[in-house]
């Protein structure tokens, strides 16, 4: 069809260069013939149009004919790819399953193959494990049925020093018992105490506190007398009182925790202190000579926190007893507090020896000054010769500067070195 197109498109161009070559060639006479031949050309070119067309018309029948054709082999090639293309999956699709049931296969058995071996190596582990934690335990429970089988031991040890502890105790509360026993008890404990803070100075054993009474004190301080008295010392009682009865009643009271049993045993126990307290004041207070309060000393902290559970029975015995209670803590504090006391009246008391110290030595410094000076008289003395033999000295130098030297031979001869040089010339006025 396009060589149809072009052909006809050549053939009319070819008809107008003729016309156009006549038109240009033949005057104008020949009009007529050259319409004639055009007429001809025309007519020529109808009949190759219609040729052309017929051509285009069969060329559209072939062509479609061929599209037709071209089509069903397309549709028939393409059926066939479908055709080919669905056995070829088919196949893979069975390759692939047959691939995926060996790789199944394969996976399955070293899977299998692992968990025998896992299996195999916990088996192992398990077995070493159980071995050890046998061995340890048997190990563990052996120290520890040994370190029961000591404790158990050191227990029944224990228990049997306690049934000895126990029998202690008894034979002390029997020595207890007895008055005169306690009261031994609670002096060896007072004088324990008083031995550990104050010197053997600082106090005496068994002291008659008031001149021309036979009743002695278990122990009395001696504290600094006054200097218009002699310096004579002025004591201060300390007696121990250990009222277990009293003691002992109360705690069975509060043990049963009867309370009016209580308030009748804590009456009694401040009955007791309170007729202890009055033998003190009575028996050894006697200012100037002692101090105007005595000290009750109470041998346990549990009997001293007691006495001072009774309300108001401390003030009571300072204020009509003068007697202050105190137990081996309270005690000790006391004793601290007056050796304290001690030393600020040892450091008064050296104070006036320190001055007269003081003045012997400043008497002697302005004697040292009056030496010193004298000395220094003597030094200025002195350096004075010594300027004018330096000038003497020099005088002669200059003198003796045309004397012609002598060899050092006859130099020694004339004048040996041991001879002693002349004594020099008093110039000082008289």
């Amino acid at each position: 069809m396009g060589a149809a197109i072009i052909i006809l498109i050549g053939l009319n161009v070819a008809i107008l260069v003729v016309a156009i070559v006549l038109l240009a060639r033949k005057p104008k006479s020949d009009a007529a013939a050259v319409e004639q031949q055009l007429a001809a050309l025309n007519a020529a070119q109808a009949r190759v149009e219609a040729g052309v067309k017929d051509e285009i018309a069969r060329f559209r029948e072939e062509a479609g004919g061929v599209a037709a054709r071209q089509r069903q082999e397309l549709g028939d090639r393409l059926k066939g790819f479908e055709d080919s293309t669905l056995v070829k999956l088919g196949q893979f699709s069975e390759l692939n399953t047959q691939g995926l049931q060996q790789v199944r296969g394969t996976l399955d058995a070293q899977l299998k193959s692992l968990q025998e071996q896992n299996s195999k190596k916990l088996d192992e582990m398990r077995q070493t494990v159980d071995e050890k934690l046998h061995a340890t335990l048997e190990a563990r429970l052996g120290e520890a049925f040994k370190q029961v089988s000591e404790r158990l031991e050191k227990v029944h040890q224990g228990l049997g020093e306690m049934q000895n502890l126990a029998a202690g105790v008894g034979d002390l509360k029997k020595i207890l018992s007895n008055v005169k026993t306690r009261g031994v008890f609670g002096e060896v404990q007072l004088e324990r105490i008083i031995e550990e803070i104050l010197t053997p100075e600082q106090y005496e054993k068994n002291v008659a506190t008031k001149p021309g009474s036979n009743d002695r004190v278990e122990f009395a301080l001696r504290l600094p007398g006054r200097a218009d008295e002699g310096e004579k010392p002025i004591w201060l009682p300390i007696d121990a009182k250990f009222p277990m009865e009293d003691y002992h009643r109360l705690l069975d009271a509060y043990d049963a925790g009867d309370l009016p049993r209580i308030d009748v045993q804590q009456k009694s126990l401040r009955a007791t202190i309170e007729v202890q307290a009055g033998a003190i004041r009575d028996k050894y207070l006697d200012p100037p000579h002692t101090t105007d309060f005595a000290i009750m000393f109470l041998a346990t902290e549990s009997l001293y926190a007691e006495v001072l559970r009774i309300p108001g029975l401390m003030e009571f015995l300072q204020q009509k007893f003068r007697v202050t209670i105190t137990g081996p803590t309270t005690l000790a504090a006391v004793l601290n507090s007056l050796q304290m006391g001690f030393r600020t009246l040892a450091i008064a008391k050296r104070s006036s020896e320190v001055w007269d110290l003081l003045g012997a030595v400043k008497t002697q410094f302005d004697r040292f000054g009056e030496i010193l000076e004298k000395t220094q008289k003597k030094l200025t003395e002195a350096s004075n010769l010594i300027e004018k033999a330096e000038s003497k000295t020099k005088t002669i130098s200059r003198r003796l500067r045309t004397v012609q030297l002598l060899p050092q031979e006859k130099a020694e001869l004339l004048l040996p070195e041991g001879e002693p040089l002349p004594e020099p010339e008093d110039d000082t006025p008289a």
